[in-house]
């Protein structure tokens, strides 16, 4: 049983979180997704960047909270009843990420993502890859780039 185990160590099996944003479909690794939220009350930060919602207080501990359709430059709307935080880390940042809903944890194979769009827009710079999931895109986004870009 080790060696089939090996046999596929090349094209390791990862897991993805999804999200959606409008129409769109979106994964985060599972490895960096603590937890996630209702959408709660958010305190403002002023001074912050357009795409800052504010902050929360999360078991005592402080997280920013950004707006991920206007990260995206997504057309932002009023949060629904599926509305959702993500909470996720990078190193030693914690952020929480606003997006419409969650689907589901998706597993993947790496062969099956392909590298990401040459897209020549600020978003393109958090991809990571994108996936062809049952036949709806999957974009994959780098949490490391989105949080170091953001500097937050």
């Amino acid at each position: 049983m080790a060696h089939v185990e090996s046999k596929n160590s090349d094209d390791p099996l990862l897991q993805w979180v999804t999200f959606r944003l409008g129409e769109e479909s979106y994964g985060i690794n599972v490895i960096q997704v603590q937890e996630v939220l209702r959408i709660t009350e958010i305190a403002p930060v002023p001074g912050s960047p357009d795409f800052v919602t504010g902050i929360i207080n999360l078991r005592g501990n402080v997280v920013t909270v950004i707006n991920t359709r206007k990260r995206f430059n997504l057309p932002d709307v009023e949060p629904s009843d599926s509305a959702r935080i993500v909470i996720i880390e990078s190193g030693d940042d914690v952020i929480g990420m606003m997006v419409d809903s969650v689907a589901e944890v998706v597993e993947l194979r790496q062969s099956q993502v392909e590298s990401s769009p040459n897209v020549n827009n600020k978003t393109g710079e958090f991809i990571d890859g994108v996936v062809n999931n049952n036949g709806q895109l999957l974009i994959l986004i780098n949490i490391t780039k989105l949080i170091s870009e953001h500097g937050i």
